[in-house]
């Protein structure tokens, strides 16, 4: 669906807003809004402004993670229909109209309309459409990283456009609208990309356990974590197929250096994929000595993360460009390959079933992997013609799996980039919006309970 321009336009005088309906007026915020500062009510509770655009009872959201005041000095009052900005995040998109009573710190500038002609649901679309495009932060007035300072004084001085009352209304009903298809559209697309990954997951557990023939013949391998196993293939242990596994070495941090020539890896490194992104990996002059030569690593060596938020991933290393380390955080196993091929043995570590002994074994106040937990890992190996066969399956599957996670990704990009461009056409004037028929049980902005995340 395309909307046409308007018939009209003129220059708005805004270096950032450029042109206008040439029937629309511009002025200052505070010419616009009131700054309110109420008193706090005994029963008010903690409204939060949080970066979606939603402001609401914080209790509505959620209650943890959150620093609470000990004396809430200079807190005020909130009610349902105020814009609300929050000083310190609006550069994020913490500008919104409040759905409940309540009450804030004085981070926020609470603001009401001067008068009916002025909706605060439009306004918040525009102003969070403006802090998403980076106006906020070109104001350069902060001093916290990546963040600016947006406070009343600030915020009042900026010209803004001002259609007629009926379109504010309308561009937000139409807004509202279109933005909920779209959301929706997106949740179906993230919805079948987390469905791709867990049949990519299926996949993989079923081959490196149960092999290819649907009518081989199983027995118990005696591992809870593997079942049943085709009756042919070997049970055992990673250590039973490894010839040396090893950990990275501490404190080479220091040898970091972006002139290094040779790569450090780390746990971030490894992808979703059982592979090493050696391109984007940190570069390093290693010292010389026994480390370098002990956690150097080879074509074929299985990666596994011992340590912090990607404990239990697992990749499989390619030749490197030039000579790659591991660090601290990762474990190397260098596997004999007489009976175990390397890209074999990574699929299965990556499987659920030995995903699960993983995170067994970091049960309770257990963080992270030994490497006699990587060693004791369980493995059931068919004959090598037979890993090969399951390799070259695998690698048809799941390139097949993530082509149309890529795809289903690309949309999302697409409908994000529709959504933010329709925001930004229909609350500076870009589209007219004017001819627009409201659908059949769509709510005027003043009856909804929150304007939806703008």
């Amino acid at each position: 669906m395309s909307f046409p321009p308007y018939p009209e336009y003129k220059d708005s005088g805004v270096e950032w807003l450029g042109e206008v309906p040439a029937h629309w007026q511009s002025k200052r915020l505070k010419f616009l809004f009131d700054i309110q500062k109420r008193g706090v009510r005994e029963e008010d509770q903690i409204v939060t402004c949080f970066r979606d655009g939603m402001v609401t009872l914080r209790k509505n959201r959620r209650s943890e993670g959150f620093t609470n005041a000990l004396q809430e000095i200079g807190y005020q009052g909130i009610r349902s229909g105020d814009l609300v900005i929050h000083a310190m995040d609006a550069f994020a998109g913490a500008i919104g109209v409040s759905d409940s009573d309540g009450k804030s710190s004085p981070v926020y500038s609470v603001c009401v309309p001067v008068s009916p002609d002025v909706s605060p649901y439009y306004y918040a679309r525009l102003l969070r459409h403006m802090a998403l495009s980076g106006f906020v932060a070109s104001l350069a007035k902060g001093i916290r990283e990546r963040s600016t300072d947006f406070r009343w004084t600030d915020a009042a001085e900026i010209f803004l456009p001002v259609p007629t009352a009926d379109e504010q209304v309308k561009i937000t009903r139409f807004l509202d609208h279109e933005t909920t298809r779209i959301d929706a559209l997106v949740k179906e697309q993230q919805r079948l990309i987390e469905l791709l990954k867990e049949k990519r997951q299926a996949v993989i557990s079923h081959a490196v356990t149960k092999g290819l023939d649907p009518d081989v013949p199983l027995k118990d391998s005696g591992v809870e974590w593997l079942g049943a196993v085709p009756a042919h293939w070997e049970v055992g242990r990673v250590k039973n197929v490894a010839s040396f596994i090893t950990s990275g070495p501490r404190g080479w941090s220091d040898y970091l250096t972006e002139s290094g020539e040779e790569i450090f890896v780390q746990s971030g490194d490894l992808d979703d994929h059982i592979g090493v992104n050696f391109e984007n990996a940190k570069r390093i002059r290693s010292p010389m000595g026994a480390e370098g030569a002990r956690t150097r690593i080879n074509c074929g060596d299985v990666l596994v993360c011992i340590t912090g938020a990607n404990t239990g991933r697992v990749a499989v290393s390619d030749l490197p460009p030039v000579s790659a380390f591991i660090n601290q955080h990762l474990s190397l196993v260098r596997l004999n390959q007489v009976n175990a091929l390397p890209e074999f043995v990574g699929y299965a570590l990556s499987s659920e079933s030995i995903q699960s002994f993983f995170r067994v074994e970091q049960y309770g106040l257990k963080e992270g992997l030994s490497l006699s937990d990587v060693a004791d890992a369980p493995l059931v190996l068919p004959p090598k013609y037979e890993q090969e066969l399951v390799m070259k399956y695998l690698k048809d599957q799941t390139q097949r799996l993530d082509r149309l996670a890529i795809d289903a990704e690309r949309s999302v990009e697409l409908l994000q980039e529709r959504r933010s461009a329709l925001i930004s056409a229909a609350v500076t004037g870009k589209i007219d919006v004017r001819g627009w028929q409201q659908p059949a049980g769509l709510l005027a902005p003043a009856e909804t309970t929150q304007t939806e995340a703008v």
